[in-house]
């Protein structure tokens, strides 16, 4: 009886490790995927523990998951769908940065004070897109998933997703040339 319970030990730590890495890979990238749905860093940082917790249950079935990192965005895509069906989400006032987390680059105050309102700005434009818009121009440019693989993720055809970039960076383009933005 204790050979069953020190292999179980074994192979929850084994789990736990996986999982751990897990968290270390995707865990960023996930929460800013899923911020781009919810537009709010707390339900992001919750839907990204939902999709960790749904990794861990699904663990055993690991090898039946073709492709690991699709499998993992399509999860948190879905969950911040059903996020957003819920009502209290509507009432959710957006003050948050997409990108607050990226590290600043040595420069003057001036310079940094001028990047990060034109940062801003283009957060704020790429989060007014609309949602079919939005996620293929963050899965293309922010996650850097080819077409390819925003195409099986998103279950739609390549040259659909090839059309919705086209048009999000048409109607993004639209949006900077109105403000008067300049490119830093």
């Amino acid at each position: 009886m204790s050979v069953n319970v020190e292999t179980r030990t074994y192979e929850m730590a084994d789990a736990e490790q996986w999982l751990v890495e897990i968290m270390d890979t995707y865990g960023d990238r996930l929460t800013k995927l899923a911020y781009s749905y919810v537009r709010d860093w707390g339900t992001a940082q919750e839907v990204v523990q939902d999709v960790f917790l749904t990794c861990y249950k699904k663990r055993g079935s690991y090898e039946e998951i073709g492709y690991f990192k699709a499998w993992i965005y399509q999860i948190t895509i879905n969950r911040c769908k059903d996020v957003l069906r819920t009502a209290w989400v509507k009432r959710v006032v957006v003050n948050n940065s997409l990108f607050q987390f990226l590290n600043a680059q040595e420069r003057t105050p001036e310079q940094e004070s001028v990047r990060q309102q034109a940062n801003n700005e283009l957060v704020e434009n790429i989060l007014s897109l609309p949602l079919k818009y939005r996620e293929t121009i963050l899965l293309y440019y922010y996650e850097e998933l080819s077409i390819q693989e925003i195409s099986d993720l998103l279950k739609m055809k390549a040259n659909t997703v090839k059309t919705r970039l086209k048009r999000g960076r048409e109607m993004l383009g639209d949006t900077l040339e109105r403000g008067d933005f300049d490119e830093i």
